[in-house]
């Protein structure tokens, strides 16, 4: 089974400048989740299966809670913390969009991506 968290939006305080650790901005979160495909014929209930809101609950934390100078920084505690919190997840996937960079250009947002598999 494959989960997709899609386009979750969080306010945190990230970045290299001290203004944006001081201002913060919007972070888009987009979030996959894989466990085993044969355990699929077996769930019948939440506590046979992941809870989608408690992972979601993780990464609100440590976006809304947390500051890092680095992206690559979060997207590590995130999936150090989901994969610790679910042992049935054998694959995590975790892209972070940074909609307002301060670069001196035009660019929609940057994105990291990150992938974890036991």
């Amino acid at each position: 089974m494959k989960v997709h968290l899609k386009e979750l939006i969080f306010y945190g305080f990230h970045g290299v400048a001290p203004e944006e650790r001081k201002l913060g901005q919007r972070f888009v979160v987009n979030f996959t989740f894989e466990t085993k495909q044969e355990h699929d014929k077996d769930i019948a209930t939440l506590s046979d299966t992941i809870d989608y809101t408690k992972v979601y609950e993780i990464i609100r934390h440590i976006i809304e809670e947390h500051t890092f100078h680095l992206l690559e920084n979060c997207a590590n505690m995130i999936l150090n913390d989901v994969m610790t919190g679910f042992p049935k997840i054998i694959f995590a996937n975790v892209k972070i969009k940074k909609p307002s960079v301060p670069i001196k250009g035009t660019l929609e947002a940057v994105e990291l991506e990150m992938e974890r598999t036991r």
